[in-house]
């Protein structure tokens, strides 16, 4: 799964990676421990624009007026068929922009969370599906779930799901609107586990409140 994901870089960046032409109400600030329920930065394409802007983490479907779970991961087994997810999946892709996330892996009694990120250290995004929250005053708020697989073998040592991180390549097929469905459930593969690395990181990211470089930073020794 993907529980916790990190975003510090800049702008300029942001742009060099993804080729953003539009920036609408983006949080420029550098957050290193999100968590469900609240903002993330997603892209989406508009006509002519790759356009970043905010969205709320735990996805809404348009047909729940009283949702009773708001899902942060939907699997890429069947986002094409599940009834929640099948319309968003087929009219509303987004990629939701990190430069790294968390897993916790069992040892003993405890857990220890890892950092995984790209061995490049560049920016990244998670394959995901969005929708507007109808519930909200102008309908407008949009909501998203990050699309997860079975793990490469370096995730397979920490946890048994991992998030999809689309290469460059598959990224810009899967904001084409225009895209089979066919086509885009072959892009929901683990990344190659050479373009990972992974390490133990404080336990300050166990709580959400916590929000500074400590996190990501490997534990000593």
């Amino acid at each position: 799964m993907c529980g916790r994901f990190a975003r510090n870089s800049s702008r300029e960046v942001l742009v060099a990676e993804f080729g953003i032409t539009q920036f609408v109400d983006v949080d420029r600030g550098p957050h290193y421990n999100i968590a469900p329920s609240q903002t993330v930065e997603a892209i989406i394409r508009d006509g002519a624009e790759t356009r970043l802007g905010p969205m709320r983490w735990g996805f809404i479907a348009p047909s729940e007026r009283q949702p009773h779970a708001t899902p942060i991961n939907v699997r890429a087994e069947t986002i094409a068929t599940a009834p929640m997810y099948r319309d968003a999946f087929r009219r509303r892709r987004c990629l939701v922009v990190a430069d790294g996330f968390y897993e916790w892996r069992k040892e003993g009694r405890g857990k220890t969370p890892y950092f995984i990120a790209l061995r490049s250290r560049r920016p990244f995004g998670f394959a995901a599906i969005w929708s507007f929250d109808q519930r909200s005053a102008d309908g407008r708020v949009a909501t998203c779930a990050i699309v997860t697989c079975p793990p490469n073998p370096l995730l397979a040592e920490i946890h048994n799901r991992m998030p999809v991180i689309l290469p460059a390549p598959a990224r810009e097929r899967w904001l084409d609107p225009n895209a089979d469905p066919a086509e885009l459930g072959a892009l929901l593969t683990p990344l190659p586990s050479a373009d990972l690395e992974a390490f133990a990181v404080s336990p300050l990211v166990n709580s959400p409140h916590n929000d500074s470089p400590e996190c990501v930073r490997p534990l000593a020794g």
